[in-house]
């Protein structure tokens, strides 16, 4: 099986003082595990998996400065995921709120097919020749509010799905350190 480079993605990072000033906001008081990460680290982070798959391999590749740095590595992975498991559970929570709106939205849909197909054929007369075209015009109405409904719960799903596994993925990632050549 060959190892295309969607299928083992890799994020460089490097630690040292000055790098990893640039990785937190600025203004942001906590200590350094809890310090919220930087618009760029998180774009940089977000560039990197763009062409992940499903099945992609995510991997951080931290290079340490020198032994006193890789100090650092910890508390900024503890970081990196916090930041992922927050945005994978607040994007799950959209995602609930996505399929209960659409399913709400069918069954209302549901609810005014059945009203209309049941109760207005009853107010017309049968034997009418604007029956038989308000009946054909209701059988048309009817698939065309039916048609949103279920073409959102059928199709509009999977983006959900896979941003939720990409940012499990970030978020659990192995770590690997790359040592410096010297």
């Amino acid at each position: 099986m060959n190892d295309s480079p969607a299928d083992r993605i890799s994020i460089y990072l490097s630690i040292d003082k000055q790098t990893l000033k640039d990785y937190f906001n600025a203004h942001d008081p906590s200590p350094i595990y809890k310090k919220q990460l930087s618009h760029q680290l998180e774009q940089y982070i977000m560039n990197s998996v763009t062409g992940a798959k499903r099945y992609s391999a995510i991997f951080y590749k931290l290079k340490c400065a020198g032994e006193i740095d890789k100090q650092y590595a910890e508390p900024l992975m503890y970081a990196i995921r916090s930041h992922y498991e927050a945005k994978k559970a607040k994007r799950i929570k959209e995602f609930r709120r996505f399929k209960y709106r659409s399913w709400i939205l069918l069954l209302i849909s549901i609810v005014i097919v059945a009203a209309i197909q049941v109760f207005l054929p009853m107010a017309l007369e049968e034997d009418n020749k604007v029956h038989a075209m308000l009946f054909s015009s209701m059988e048309i109405f009817s698939w065309v509010l039916l048609w949103r409904p279920i073409d959102v719960l059928l199709f509009y799903w999977n983006p959900h799905l896979k941003d939720i596994c990409l940012l499990h993925k970030l978020a659990t990632s192995e770590v690997i350190f790359i040592e410096n050549e010297k």
